[in-house]
């Protein structure tokens, strides 16, 4: 289904805005690395709730509900550890989804990615949110364990891409990404 021309309108200015609210810090972490920072996001209301509204128009539209099975357009909105917990449970809010977080741990050297037992139910529709996408890995395993649980992840939805990365190349679902940036774009690295 393809967005009526007022909603492209609204959806291009609301990337606008949150595109012109990104911080950037040049040099960071590491010199040839400009590091754009969401944060200012989440500090101004009116942004965060343009923030909610750019992913709905896109998610509506994208996997609308209904009148057959499976009824519901998304089931359940996955947030990866951390930053997908800063809107992932706003988002699955309004779309009337469940909200599952997937944390992330580091032991003896190992990455271990976990969620609640049960959390996706087999068949639930899913879409997996987090900041960025850089190199796929946590997205990878979120998308693992999704499978494991009978669930079908349906999206993955960023706000940011690093495509020289080719972090998606690992996924098995479509990748929406909000807001890019190309290595060659910039001349530097984008985190």
């Amino acid at each position: 289904m393809s967005l009526t021309p007022d909603l492209v309108d609204e959806l291009s200015t609301l990337t606008t805005s949150l595109r012109g609210a990104l911080k950037e810090y040049p040099d960071f972490p590491t010199p040839g690395i400009l590091f754009q920072d969401i944060l200012p996001i989440f500090a101004t209301p009116s942004l965060h709730a343009s923030l909610l509204r750019a992913l709905e128009i896109h998610l509506t539209h994208t996997f609308p509900p209904t009148l057959s099975p499976p009824f519901a357009g998304i089931d359940a909105i996955i947030g990866l550890e951390a930053r997908g917990f800063l809107f992932g449970p706003s988002l699955a809010l309004k779309l009337g989804a469940a909200f599952v977080p997937v944390g992330y741990k580091k032991e003896y050297g190992e990455d271990f990615f976990e969620m609640q037992k049960g959390a996706v139910k087999k068949g639930s529709r899913v879409v997996i949110v987090d900041d960025i996408i850089a190199t796929g890995g946590s997205a990878e395993a979120a998308e693992v364990l999704v499978n494991m649980c009978g669930g079908t992840v349906v999206e993955f939805c960023f706000l940011m891409e690093l495509e020289f990365l080719k972090g998606r190349e690992k996924l098995g679902a479509p990748v929406f990404t909000l807001l890019t940036w190309q290595e060659e774009e910039r001349g530097e690295g984008v985190v």
